[in-house]
């Protein structure tokens, strides 16, 4: 890879981790640019999860030292994130889909919509989930696992989603916790892709260094705002990398 095109991909990893802390969505831009500099897709995959790992930690310390995550409430969620991103990762080296981005955008808009309707999600505080609720939150939390060790992108986006409109999470609280459950998402599917030998440590390095510091700068941003301007900043750019996306695969 050239100076200039790594270059290109530090830049655009930096302000990918820092806006996409809020929005998530990042490997949904990051790994096809990474396929246009003439990465194998499968390095380009593992590669940038390797990268999220340490976003994913970058991103989490300001929202612990906020105190805004509930560990008692989340834990559930990282065991059940673990397996299925555990399976998600070994399925790599089969599976070859091109629909999933359109599944992806799809998602995202369905949830997006649900958010819209339901004018007080993300904002006002939920203090008891129903039992279809909280199973609905469970078996999500399991399923898009698995998406987010197999590739990612729009993974955290659509668990954002999911726990504001099933979880009774605030966006804050949602946003947070993701980046939680993220750093475990990626870390087992990050170790899976080195036992396969897939990771680019020399590229890696950089981007987690970069991406660890652009996720730390925008979540301590995040943390100076009020969940109605979290919830407005989501969905606008989520709807903009849905149709993005969708547009993509036309």
């Amino acid at each position: 890879m050239t100076t200039s095109s790594l270059v290109i991909l530090i830049v655009l990893f930096f302000v990918t981790s820092a806006v996409g802390v809020v929005t998530g969505s990042n490997s949904l831009i990051t790994v096809p640019v990474m396929f246009q500099f003439g990465i194998e897709p499968r390095v380009a995959i593992a590669t940038n999860m390797f990268g999220l790992t340490f976003m994913s930690i970058g991103a989490t310390i300001p929202f612990l030292r906020q105190g805004s995550i509930d560990k008692k409430k989340v834990s559930p969620l990282i065991v059940l994130t673990l397996i299925g991103s555990a399976i998600g990762a070994v399925l790599v080296s089969f599976i070859s889909d091109k629909t999933i981005p359109i599944i992806v955008s799809v998602s995202m808009i369905i949830v997006t919509i649900f958010t819209l309707i339901k004018r007080d999600a993300g904002v006002s505080v939920v203090e008891t989930v129903s039992r279809n609720r909280l199973i609905i939150t469970y078996a999500l939390t399991f399923f898009l696992g698995i998406y987010g060790g197999l590739y990612s992108g729009g993974y955290v986006t659509i668990l954002t989603a999911t726990f504001v409109a099933f979880f009774g999470m605030t966006f804050t609280e949602s946003v947070a916790s993701t980046k939680l459950i993220n750093v475990f998402s990626s870390l087992i599917a990050t170790l899976i892709f080195m036992w396969q030998g897939l990771v680019d440590y020399k590229i890696g390095a950089i981007l987690a260094v970069v991406m660890f510091a652009g996720a730390y700068i925008g979540a301590y941003t995040v943390t100076k705002l009020n969940d109605l301007w979290l919830k407005r900043i989501f969905i606008g750019t989520v709807l903009i990398l849905a149709v993005k996306t969708i547009f993509d695969f036309i």
